[in-house]
């Protein structure tokens, strides 16, 4: 029997509205170039609509185009590790530098910077691994523009995936750099989860790329999830794009001649993924099932609890703990477990959802949540830097909430 939209408790009406707001607001505005949309109720898909054309002049979109996720890799690194922690090779409260020894003389910053010598102080405690996994290790990135840090970083082009680069090496540098705080005293969107994919390289014995996809991909059977575009599957790839002062979305990266249509230095645990919508699903799936899906089990149930639980010091939130990104009065309500963000308070976050649901998107505005309570997943993909340009992921999320029955 064909599961439809209204057996899986949506009415379908409400459903329908979500994609036309999507093209009245977004597509025939042009401050979208296209739009997909992927809702699911106990992995069965309710709803699944793309719009617009895949590239500038081209076919429509499709289910099979490929975009760049960016920090929605994060998820897939951050389990990972903890399959290696499962495998007792690591623990949440491990030293980082007993993995990782560029790491062991780091210090704190305390002056210096733009041409002059950096002052530092002591950490107030060893940076863990669980700092890496929830962004409380003092680490940040290089596009804040807010700090000596991340001027450090961008001095560097450490963050670069096609520069001069390897993982490792890419970490030798971080250790070269002090942190903006000591580990565990606030919250700070960063290369954690880069650094984190570095110590799944040294645990494992692979490369990153490696391990993903013979652990990760092959089981779930995510054949369209990689770090390079493989030849035969680039006229798959969308377009990207970007907005510029003054000129508003300019292209970014033509998929036709993409950088991800080539290996790069950098293995980003934090960011470099292409996928599909339907793959991306499937890992969503996963998710929500416990880590397990269709006979394929990749980790076990109570890790996943452990993960979406929130680990912010104090039960605290994003609101109160970040220095820059996600500080927003909007944040309040969401804490941040090993990975994910995770909602604690429904009421704080002003929109519909639940507690215990857990979500992030990426850089291009894609995104994705999983709620265990509705046993609802989504995953919407487009390809616009930076996410903060509209609030379409908190318009989707209160639509497809009010499309519950």
């Amino acid at each position: 029997m064909t599961l439809t939209a209204r057996s899986l408790g949506f009415d379908e009406t409400r459903l329908a509205r979500i994609d036309t707001f999507l093209k009245e607001r977004y597509l025939d505005s042009g401050k979208l170039a296209n739009a997909q949309l992927l809702i699911a109720r106990d992995g069965q898909i309710a709803h699944f609509s793309s719009q617009g054309p895949a590239r500038e002049g081209g076919k429509p979109l499709d289910d099979s185009a490929l975009f760049r996720i960016a920090s929605m890799t994060k998820p897939v690194t951050s389990i990972a590790f903890m399959m290696l922690v499962e495998q007792g090779l690591v623990a949440l409260d491990t030293p980082v530098h007993h993995v990782l020894p560029e790491f062991a003389d780091l210090g704190v910053y305390n002056g210096g910077g733009a041409g002059v010598p950096f002052v530092t102080t002591p950490l107030s405690r060893p940076m863990l691994m669980v700092d890496l996994l929830r962004h409380t290790s003092g680490l940040t990135y290089s596009f804040q523009n807010r700090s000596n840090i991340d001027a450090a970083y961008r001095e560097g082009k450490i963050e670069n995936w096609h520069g001069n680069l390897t993982l490792d090496e890419f970490v030798a540098a971080l250790g070269k750099i002090p942190l903006e705080f000591s580990p565990g005293e606030a919250w700070n969107y960063s290369v954690s989860t880069d650094v984190l994919g570095a110590v799944v390289q040294r645990l494992s014995g692979q490369g990153l790329d490696d391990f993903f996809a013979q652990r990760i991909f092959a089981p779930l059977k995510m054949e369209d999830t990689f770090f390079t575009v493989p030849a035969a599957k680039i006229d798959r790839l969308t377009d990207c794009y970007t907005m510029a002062p003054g000129k508003g979305r300019v292209m970014y990266d033509r998929g036709a001649e993409s950088a991800w249509s080539k290996p790069p230095r950098l293995l980003s645990g934090g960011g470099g993924l292409v996928s599909t919508a339907l793959d991306y699903n499937r890992f969503c799936t996963m998710l929500l099932n416990g880590g397990e899906l269709d006979g394929a089990r990749i980790v076990g149930r109570k890790t996943l609890n452990l993960m979406t639980l929130n680990h912010l010091p104090g039960d605290g939130d994003l609101a109160g703990w970040s220095r820059s990104l996600f500080s927003e009065a909007a944040n309040a309500g969401v804490g941040f477990g090993l990975g994910f963000a995770v909602n604690k308070d429904v009421a704080a976050t002003m929109i519909p959802g639940s507690v215990g649901e857990f979500y992030w998107g990426g850089m291009f505005s894609t995104a994705f949540f999983v709620d265990p309570v509705e046993r609802l997943t989504m995953v919407f993909m487009t390809q616009l830097s930076p996410s903060s340009t509209y609030p379409v992921r908190r318009e989707l999320k209160t639509m497809i909430y009010s499309a519950l029955t």
